[in-house]
């Protein structure tokens, strides 16, 4: 009796126990664990992303440089995926079947149980078709999301693109980016990502058993709005990139200006160029792969990526760090011969030229090559030869306070820094101790080992037209109604040159434009100071480099062209950098007495003729490329930097110029 007893206890708090946790069981999933109730959530509720509009970018006038508009895009749940008739469905999206069944294939691997996105970027016209009959194709869902557009198709490096997030950007984005969100790649989309896109927000609607949407969630109390991205104004003036591309077209090269005054960029030209909208919308992968092999490299962005020697728009750099340094004053005289002899190396004035007799200002003027090699040597020699080592660096210090030779921190991802060749380079180039001034005399002249970026030439001139400061170059003005007000924007930055001495290397300037190499520049009623410059370049012919600023006085703009291949700076560089100087002080361009007009120009061809290798496949053109071809004929208007020849000259890919007095 005892024995049944003691079972019957037994049983009981067998049973007891059994109870006990099945309550903690049912306490724990109703409210410890929410799991369930997410799950059985997700059988009559769906949430639905809510795409923020990305903030619209504007140019200094605000005028729109890119915007938004919607484009459709299609998700799938693999799990809810129900037999459809797939023909059907794949004519609606123009997509193959097999396409269409890898594509499902994805998905049920990386994410089943969760919306998956299936087909990016549907047109409003393709969406129109599709959306009534979304309840024939279970499991598919189509989401609007806005998508950049732009009106004007120009400063597609500057603007840059977005894209489709990848793996590693989810995993460092802490959870913000999912799959089939959009990122800024280059450019300004990159650069001010966080505040151009916005806050995602989230709609829940009850759906049936077929997972068709019945209607809001807690009548929309638990939905979350999207809020738009900021509003960014730029500091480009839409004016002068649109001229300066035309400019540009089917050249290689690049332009920009910037106001003395703030550091603010005006125009970024890099060319070859593309049009922006091609990177958008349904054909965006096709689009990409042909830029992207173009041999031209559209996607470069030159003005901060490009290295080119300065050439002989160096040379005013030079000339202040010697007045300076108390190498040489003003008045200081050198007789050139035609040449300048260094140790036992002749280097020439461009094409032998003899300037006889010359100072400070004619030698700019007239771009005296012998003048600023002397220049040059005085500065290296000064303590001895068995000091260059340590007289080189003291001026390569002083040339690096100009901003060569490192990054301006430009508000732009992927800016180059040039390069400034340190003494330790020449030392393990000729061994320490065993190299001379007369070894490194091209860099008197901007060339040799020297390389800067478009960037820096414009604010080298910008610092000279500021009379020896500078403020960081910028391209963003105001995020939505906020004034940019990074206090390193406001910072002048001294270049250690005492005002005293730009004077005079000033007035060289303004006479090369006004009757030296740059003469057929010349700007009617508007006092341009610049520096014509003819590169060397290992492939090919020299780059025609022109740097300026204008007017003299209260400086407005100052500005530096690059056109590869392009032969002397007077030839193109400087008419080119002409029309945008005046288009910005005037938003206009007047005849001038040379001649030159900006149509010729726009029409001119200086693309370098490709050579296709044996085993490349044949490259797209995009869409601003033009068939490189042989032309044999006058110009239609006088030239920069000469009258026009009588008879017709046939050339290659250049314009019908004379030779013309410039420098090297």
């Amino acid at each position: 009796m005892n024995n049944f007893f003691e079972r019957r206890y037994i049983i009981a708090g067998i049973f007891i126990t059994v109870i006990l946790i099945l309550l903690a069981r049912l306490f724990y999933i109703q409210v410890i664990d929410d799991r369930y109730l997410y799950y059985a959530k997700q059988n009559v509720i769906k949430q639905y992303i809510q795409y923020p509009a990305r903030g619209v970018i504007l140019d200094r006038n605000q005028k729109v440089l890119v915007t938004n508009e919607l484009v459709y895009d299609i998700s799938v749940t693999a799990k809810d995926v129900k037999p459809f008739d797939t023909l059907e469905f794949c004519r609606l999206i123009n997509m193959t079947k097999d396409e269409l069944e890898k594509r499902l294939a994805k998905a049920k691997i990386k994410s089943p149980g969760r919306q998956y996105p299936f087909e990016k970027q549907l047109p409003p016209r393709l969406f129109a078709s599709l959306q009534e009959r979304m309840s024939e194709f279970p499991g598919f869902t189509v989401q609007p999301h806005p998508i950049r557009t732009y009106p004007d198709s120009t400063a597609a490096q500057f603007l840059g693109y977005i894209g489709e997030v990848n793996d590693d950007k989810i995993a460092k984005s802490g959870g913000y980016y999912h799959p089939g969100d959009y990122i800024g790649i280059t450019g300004v989309e990159k650069a001010y990502e966080n505040v151009l896109r916005g806050q995602r927000g989230v709609k829940n609607l009850l759906v049936d058993s077929k997972g068709v949407p019945q209607g809001s969630y807690a009548n929309g109390a638990l939905d979350t709005a999207a809020i738009p991205g900021e509003r960014l104004t730029s500091s480009l003036d839409i004016r002068l990139q649109k001229l300066g591309e035309k400019l540009m077209a089917n050249k290689v090269g690049s332009i920009v200006a910037i106001e003395p005054s703030t550091g603010e960029i005006l125009c970024f030209v890099s060319s070859p160029t593309y049009n922006p909208n091609l990177l958008v919308g349904h054909d965006r992968s096709e689009n990409y792969t042909s830029i992207h092999e173009n041999p031209y490299k559209p996607f470069l962005i030159r003005p901060i990526q490009a290295n080119y020697r300065p050439g002989s728009s160096f040379k005013p750099l030079s000339a202040l760090i010697a007045l300076q340094e108390g190498i040489i004053t003003p008045s200081t005289t050198y007789y050139c011969p035609g040449y300048y002899q260094a140790g036992n190396r002749r280097i020439k004035c461009f094409n032998g030229e003899q300037h006889g007799l010359v100072n400070l200002s004619s030698a700019v003027t007239e771009s005296c090559n012998g003048y600023f090699d002397m220049v040059f040597e005085k500065l290296i020699n000064r303590n001895g030869p068995k000091q260059t080592d340590t007289s080189f660096t003291m001026w390569r210090n002083k040339v690096a306070e100009f901003g060569l030779g490192s990054r301006l921190d430009l508000d732009l991802p992927a800016e180059r820094p040039g390069y400034l060749p340190k003494a330790s380079f020449y030392d393990k180039l000729y061994r320490k101790g065993s190299w001379r001034s007369s070894t490194v005399i091209s860099l008197a002249i901007g060339q040799g080992e020297l390389d800067a970026t478009p960037l820096q030439l414009a604010n080298i001139e910008a610092t000279i037209a500021n009379h020896g400061f500078y403020y960081k170059p910028h391209l963003i003005k105001s995020i939505g109604d906020k004034q940019i007000t990074k206090q390193e924007y406001l910072i002048k930055n001294d270049v250690g040159i005492d005002r005293q001495f730009f004077e005079p290397v000033i007035d060289g300037m303004q006479n090369v434009v006004d009757h030296g190499t740059a003469a057929g520049s010349k700007i009617p009623g508007i006092i341009m100071c610049g520096k014509t410059g003819t590169a060397d370049n290992s492939h090919g012919k020299p780059n025609s480099v022109f740097v300026a600023f204008a007017p003299r006085e209260n400086p407005k703009i100052a500005i530096a062209v690059v056109v590869e291949n392009g032969g002397q700076g007077a030839t193109w560089a400087a008419p080119i950098a002409s029309f945008i100087v005046e288009k910005y002080l005037r938003d206009s361009i007047t005849a001038r007495p040379s001649g030159i007009a900006p149509d010729y120009y726009m029409n001119a061809n200086l693309l370098p003729e490709v050579k296709p290798k044996a085993s490349a496949k044949k490259i797209p053109a995009d869409s601003l490329k033009k068939t490189v071809v042989k032309i044999s004929t006058s110009p239609k208007f006088k030239t920069a930097s000469a009258p026009v020849r009588k008879k017709p000259v046939p050339v290659k890919l250049t314009a019908m110029f004379t030779n013309f007095k410039d420098d090297e």
